[in-house]
């Protein structure tokens, strides 16, 4: 399995799969084809269907700069396109093609270049174990915590690096809440995490106060993202409100030091690379559940450790998160992450907190274990009808434009 640095990844939004996953394939192939005087990129699958919403023209154009490039979004598929999420990059030079790659968006920021898939398989591979049925043998045989297990593992510069992730949620947190305005992409979308914050001041009812706070933090980081901010993958863009809300929640309530904190964030990390391992983080390949679901199923982890789980209920806490969320399907209104994908952060973090209780109480009586649910968190994403994966075609999304929505 691989550094949990790969589930956090610090760049701007609205998507990892869809702008951070295709800048990066424009900037290794223009620094492989440094004499090209043109480029073309041709977008399939997701990426065509809902690219201009998430913005991945202007990624690849911004990437490509100053060198003159056409992006094609393709009306039909290549037969022999192996992810939903595709891109073929042609450079040329005077006229001529100079070069050739197909890439593969797979999720959480990272991408694939067809035919090199061998060359670095194992590179990044620092955990022995794959499973968290494998981590939890090895912490039990031990007597280890799982923060111990990641400073063998990763070593304890890892923390370092987790601090500046901690640092940039809350200024992602931070900064969502200080703004107004309407977001980006001809819905109309106001801001509402400000309204949301400022209620929680109004409100006569204790009972809601949790729900107010922990919601307007989802908000504030998940509007960050659709005004293209500086995010943190969690695991990735879409889903990136619902960990730094229920970190920043607890971190107020239970003042808890930022080195817990950072911890928290390891531990949610773990679970994050067992998806990615395991399963999936894409949207585009398995519906919102591998995004939302799988960020919850973090936060979950994460409120674990901070309420002091053992090794059992912390898994327990990340299963029930993700159980409970297969299924979703990622249906993004004109391809904006915006509708409803901003809301579902702010109820996947409720969730979140919901889920860790629950485990307190009900552990010792469960059946199902975390890597389980991965399974069955994968199986539904593939036999999931196309157009509940990220295609802006069913769903919420298809019943918005047959009501005039904008097109």
């Amino acid at each position: 399995m691989k550094s949990i640095r790969d589930i956090y990844k610090i760049g701007r939004g609205p998507s990892s799969s869809h702008t951070m996953g295709p800048e990066t394939a424009s900037r290794t192939f223009k620094g492989e084809h440094p004499e090209a005087d043109r480029f073309q990129v041709t977008l399939y699958g997701s990426l065509s269907k809902t690219g201009k919403g998430h913005g991945t023209d202007r990624a690849i154009l911004a990437a490509m700069e100053p060198v003159p490039t056409e992006v094609i979004f393709a009306k039909e598929d290549p037969a022999d396109m192996k992810h939903p999420n595709t891109m073929d990059l042609v450079a040329y030079r005077d006229g001529e093609e100079s070069g050739r790659m197909r890439v593969y968006s797979i999720g959480g920021g990272d991408i694939s270049i067809e035919g090199r898939e061998n060359t670095s398989k194992g590179e990044d591979e620092i955990y022995l174990e794959n499973s968290f049925a494998e981590i939890r043998q090895f912490c039990e045989y031990r007597y280890i915590d799982l923060v111990e297990y990641i400073s063998i593992n990763e070593g304890e510069e890892i923390w370092d690096y987790l601090a500046t992730v901690w640092e940039t949620m809350k200024h992602a947190v931070e900064a969502g809440l200080s703004k107004e305005g309407v977001l980006p992409g001809g819905l109309k979308i106001q801001r509402k995490a400000k309204l949301l914050y400022n209620k929680v001041l109004e409100t006569a009812h204790p009972e809601v106060l949790e729900c107010q706070k922990v919601c307007s933090y989802a908000f504030a980081v998940s509007e960050e993202n659709a005004d293209n901010g500086i995010i943190v993958t969690a695991p990735t863009c879409g889903a990136s409100g619902v960990l730094p809300a229920v970190l920043y929640y607890l971190r107020q309530k239970r003042k808890v030091t930022d080195q817990q904190i950072i911890h928290a964030l390891g531990v949610a990390g773990l679970f994050g690379e067992l998806a990615k391992k395991n399963a999936s983080v894409s949207g585009a390949e398995c519906g919102c559940q591998a995004e939302v679901g799988v960020a919850c199923s973090m936060a979950a982890a994460a409120a674990g450790h901070v309420f002091g789980y053992d090794l059992s209920r912390i898994e327990y806490s990340a299963e029930i998160a993700l159980e409970h969320h297969l299924g979703l399907t990622c249906d993004p209104i004109c391809g904006l992450v915006q509708v409803p994908c901003i809301e579902r952060n702010a109820v996947a973090a409720m969730r979140a907190l919901n889920s860790a209780n629950l485990a307190f109480f009900l552990e010792g009586t469960r059946r199902i274990s975390y890597d389980m649910v991965l399974k069955s968190m994968y199986r539904t994403g593939i036999d999931m009808n196309q157009r509940y994966r990220e295609t802006s075609e069913g769903g919420i999304a298809a019943a918005y434009m047959r009501r005039g929505g904008r097109k």
